[in-house]
């Protein structure tokens, strides 16, 4: 499995659970299923490919602002617990 398919599967993992736990919902809601898709779509446009790292640590952003806030809030809430 490649990079950019290993993060699509992570971030699907991550949405998964923030809904399951945070949001106590048995089925992804269809605005966050619409907000894993979005990032799997910017996630196979990346410019920056097989090469790259964090998306943090580029000056480009692929995301727009309101998925990038919402996509930081799953995180922000989803990181922690995954360890």
């Amino acid at each position: 499995m490649n990079r950019i398919e290993r993060e699509k599967q992570t971030i699907r993992k991550m949405i998964g659970l923030y809904c399951r736990h945070h949001l106590k919902q048995d089925t992804m809601p269809e605005e966050y299923r619409l907000l894993a898709e979005y990032a799997c779509l910017r996630l196979d446009h990346c410019k920056y490919g097989e090469q790259k790292t964090s998306c943090k640590n580029y000056p480009t952003h692929c995301y727009a602002p309101k998925e990038r806030e919402e996509i930081r809030e799953v995180m922000r809430w989803v990181g922690p617990r995954m360890i």
